[in-house]
C-alpha cells in the first residue's frame, strides 16, 4: 500500500503567524503575509518539492471565528466520543456554503479530508479560555496534531503556560519562530512531524535527508554562479573605436562610466540568480553600490583597423598595393603585361601584415580604414576580486539563512568583515589568486569556472557567523 504524502493544515486564531509558518516550512515567499487579520480567507495548498517530487504539503487556513458556537452545535449531537469525528464531518457538510461558519467550514474541511493539525498560538500573549473551544473542536476531529508556539513579539513571555495548556490537547508541543528558524531547527520540526503518524515517520525522515542534500546542491549552484560572476567581472573589457585624428581623451570618462555601470549590472544579475536558486522571487534588496577600485583601468590605446581580421588586413593591403601597381601599368601603357599590379599587391599585402599603420592612411570611397581604439579593463587591482567575492558570499549566506516568511528588505551591510573576504585563510587566498591571475590573462573556460566554483563553495562553508537581524513581525 502506497503511503499518502504527508499533509498538514496550519490552523488557529487569526493573526498568530500561521502564514509565516507555512512560508518558512514550504520555502515559498509567495505565501500572502500581512499584519492585519483575515489575510487568509480560503485554504491554500503549498507543496514542498525537492527535484520535482512533493515530499510534504502545507495548507494555510483561515482562523477560527465562531469556535464556541460551532462547538455548541457539535455537543448537541454528541452521543459518544467515538461519534465526534463523524459529527465534525456532519458540521462541515451542513454549514458549507452558508454565511454563519464560513471560516470554520473552510479550515475543518481540510481536516476531515485527512490533513494533520499544526495548531499555532502566540507565545508572547497570555493563555486564555477563549482558545479552548477551538482546541476542543480540533481534538474532536481525531486527526494527529501538534501545538506550535510562535513567539511573535517581545512584549511578553508566556511560553510556559501555553506549553502546559497545549499539552492537554496535543500529542506534541514545540516552540517555533518562523522568522528566525535556522535550517537545523526546521529539520528538527519535520522529524517531529513524523511522530504524528507511524506511516509518516519514514517518508518524513527521507524528506529531511532530501532537504539536507538539496541544501548542499543549492550551495554548489550558488558557488558556480559566483564563480561565473568573478570571471565576467575581473575579465571585463570594453572598447571604444575612435576615428583617426580624434582625441581619445574625449571618450575616456564616458567609457569608464559605462564600464562601472556594466560591472554593477553583472553583479546585480548574478545576485538575482542566487536568489532564484533559493526560491526567492519577491525579495527586495538594499546594497551599497559597487565602487571600481582601480585608478588606471585603461589598459591600451592602440591603432585599430575597424574590426579587420588578419586575412582581411592582407586583402586590404593587397588592394592598396594593387592600386599603386596599376598606376605603373597605366604609365607603361600596358607594356608591363600587368606585372606591376601583381607585384604591387604582394608588396602591399606584406606591408599591411607587418605594419598595420600603413592601412590608417588608406581610404576606400573617401573613408579612412584606420583609427584608434581606447580600451578599459581587465581589472588589475589585486584586491578587487576579494571585494567582489566578499560581497557575493555575504549575500549568499544571508539568502541561505533567511526564512521565506520574512518580508523586510534584505540589507547587505558592506561594513561587515565578510564584505572584502578578509576572513579567508591564507591557503584559500593562495589558490584563489592563481585562478584570478588566469582570469586577468583572459582565461574563462569551463574547467576554470568549475575549479573556481569549488573554491568558492569551500569559502562559503567557512564564513564567520552572520549576526542575527530582527525583522518586523506579521
Amino acid at each position: 500500500m502506497t503511503t499518502m504524502t504527508p499533509r498538514f493544515a496550519v490552523v488557529g486564531h487569526p493573526n498568530k503567524g500561521k502564514s509565516s509558518i507555512v512560508a518558512t516550512l514550504a520555502q515559498d515567499d509567495t505565501v500572502p503575509i500581512a499584519p492585519t487579520p483575515g489575510t487568509t480567507v480560503r485554504c491554500q495548498h503549498f507543496p514542498m518539492r525537492v527535484d520535482g517530487e512533493v515530499i510534504f504539503e502545507l495548507i494555510d487556513t483561515p482562523g477560527f471565528q465562531r469556535a464556541r458556537r460551532a462547538l455548541e452545535w457539535m455537543k448537541q449531537r454528541e452521543t459518544s466520543a467515538a461519534d465526534r469525528p463523524r459529527i465534525v464531518r456532519e458540521f462541515v457538510e451542513t454549514h458549507r456554503g452558508g454565511d454563519l461558519f464560513v471560516d470554520e467550514c473552510e479550515l475543518l474541511g481540510a481536516l476531515v479530508d485527512g490533513a494533520a493539525i499544526l495548531y499555532v498560538v502566540d507565545g508572547s500573549a497570555p493563555y486564555g479560555s477563549e482558545y479552548e473551544a477551538e482546541m476542543e473542536i480540533l481534538r474532536w476531529t481525531g486527526q494527529p496534531s501538534m501545538g506550535l508556539i510562535n513567539p511573535i513579539a517581545k512584549r511578553g513571555d508566556h511560553i510556559a503556560e501555553w506549553t502546559a495548556a497545549l499539552g492537554q490537547y496535543f500529542k506534541i508541543v514545540r516552540v517555533f519562530d518562523p522568522l528566525t528558524a535556522e535550517f537545523e531547527k526546521r529539520m528538527e520540526l519535520l522529524k517531529a512531524f513524523g511522530e504524528l503518524r507511524e506511516d509518516w515517520r519514514e517518508p518524513l525522515a527521507r524528506a529531511v535527508q532530501s532537504l539536507v542534500h538539496d541544501r548542499s546542491e543549492r550551495r554548489l549552484r550558488s558557488a558556480r554562479v559566483i564563480a561565473q560572476m568573478l570571471v565576467e567581472m575581473i575579465g571585463l573589457v570594453l572598447n571604444k573605436r575612435i576615428r583617426a585624428g580624434v582625441d581619445p581623451e574625449r571618450y575616456r570618462a564616458a567609457l569608464l562610466e559605462q564600464y562601472q555601470s556594466r560591472m554593477r549590472a553583472l553583479e546585480q544579475s548574478h545576485r538575482r540568480e542566487v536568489e532564484s536558486i533559493y526560491d526567492y522571487r519577491r525579495v527586495h534588496r538594499h546594497e551599497p553600490e559597487l565602487e571600481v577600485l582601480d585608478e588606471d583601468l585603461f589598459s591600451k590605446r592602440s591603432l585599430m583597423l575597424w574590426g579587420l581580421t588578419p586575412r582581411q588586413l592582407i586583402a586590404t593591403g593587397a588592394l592598396g598595393g594593387a592600386a599603386i601597381g596599376t598606376g605603373v601599368d597605366v604609365a607603361l601603357g600596358g607594356a608591363s603585361l600587368a606585372l606591376g599590379a601583381g607585384l604591387g599587391g604582394v608588396i602591399g599585402a606584406a606591408s599591411a601584415w607587418f605594419t598595420g599603420e600603413k592601412i590608417a592612411e588608406v581610404k576606400v570611397m573617401g573613408l579612412a580604414l584606420g583609427g584608434m581604439e581606447l580600451s578599459v579593463g581587465p581589472m588589475r587591482n589585486l584586491n578587487f576580486p576579494y571585494v567582489i567575492l566578499g560581497r557575493a558570499v555575504l549575500h549568499q549566506r544571508i539568502i541561505e539563512t533567511r526564512t521565506h516568511a520574512r518580508r523586510d528588505e534584505l540589507d547587505i551591510d558592506a561594513q561587515t568583515e565578510m564584505s572584502s573576504a578578509k576572513w579567508l585563510a591564507a591557503r584559500q587566498r593562495k589558490h584563489l589568486e592563481r585562478l584570478f591571475a588566469r582570469i586577468r590573462k583572459g582565461a574563462g573556460d569551463h574547467e576554470l569556472i568549475d575549479t573556481l566554483a569549488y573554491e568558492v563553495k569551500d569559502a562559503l562553508g567557512n564564513v564567520p557567523a552572520i549576526p542575527a537581524r530582527q525583522s518586523p513581525r506579521d
